[in-house]
């Protein structure tokens, strides 16, 4: 048995204020004995005016988001999966890009959003993330205390080859740190974390951003865990906080035994 924390929360503009949102998040995860605390997509910054958003993107040692993590997860003997922060290469690219601290403080993993957000909306909502962002190229695993975790970012969610793909390499959980708008978390976000948890046979942990955001957006929240079976063991509403989960690692298993799906994947053509 695993006890991860999972956070909520409204992201702003400034990075600063949102480390110090995550260090209070790893002090109650920690003071609940969780081994490991995720955040969401974005965690450091949200800020759709990228001209505003420049002056606060750098690489991991001038972002002042990635040293709170490091601080708290040095403070709170804690894993952190920070959610992702837009980063900014050393070929002048951006990327939103996820990273997981050991409780060390140390880099364990990094993970580039694959799948970008190019979408209009019928509520006349339009992204494009590609304006901006440059896509990932590969997927990322890393061992953790509480299980062989996959990593994703949002907009993933929607691509089952990805979550199959950590399945049959051992994944045990799969988080998707997510900033998802108001339409399309009504409509798809539950139902797509249910499909994914129950095609991988693994756990997804899924920390959202909720809430009407400094930089004019909205988003949905409902942070959710999603057991092997497909069932909502949490959902975190539209209340931000820390909410401290149990999770039963040989639930993977059981559901894989019962459900041989990945041993049964067969190529075919497509006429």
């Amino acid at each position: 048995m695993a006890r991860i924390a999972l956070l909520q929360m409204t992201s702003g503009i400034l990075p600063a204020e949102n480390g110090d949102v995550l260090a209070r998040a790893a002090q109650t995860a920690a003071e609940g004995d969780a081994q490991m605390l995720f955040a969401p997509e974005m965690a450091g910054l949200l800020d759709r005016d990228r001209a505003r958003a420049a002056a606060h993107i750098a690489d991991f040692a001038g972002n002042p988001y990635y040293a709170a993590v490091v601080a708290a997860a040095r403070k709170n003997h804690l894993w952190i999966h920070a959610g992702s922060i837009p980063h900014a290469g050393a070929d002048g690219k951006w990327r939103n890009r996820s990273f997981v601290v050991d409780d060390q403080g140390e880099c364990a993993a990094i993970y580039d959003k694959i799948h970008l957000f190019d979408v209009d909306l019928a509520s006349g909502e339009s992204w494009r993330e590609s304006n901006a962002y440059a896509a990932g190229e590969c997927a990322a695993m890393v061992d953790t205390p509480v299980g062989k975790l996959g990593l994703t970012i949002c907009y993933d969610l929607r691509f089952g080859e990805l979550f199959h793909a950590y399945a049959r390499a051992g994944a045990e959980l799969i988080t998707v740190p997510a900033a998802f708008t108001r339409p399309t978390g009504e409509a798809h976000w539950e139902i797509l974390l249910r499909a994914r948890a129950i095609e991988s046979g693994a756990w997804v942990i899924a920390p959202a951003q909720c809430g009407n955001h400094a930089d004019g957006r909205a988003t949905w929240g409902h942070s959710m865990i999603i057991d092997p079976w497909g069932r909502v063991v949490h959902d975190s509403g539209e209340h931000n906080g820390v909410a401290i989960v149990d999770v039963d690692l040989a639930l993977v298993a059981n559901a894989r035994a019962q459900i041989p799906q990945l041993q049964h994947r067969r190529p075919f053509a497509l006429p």
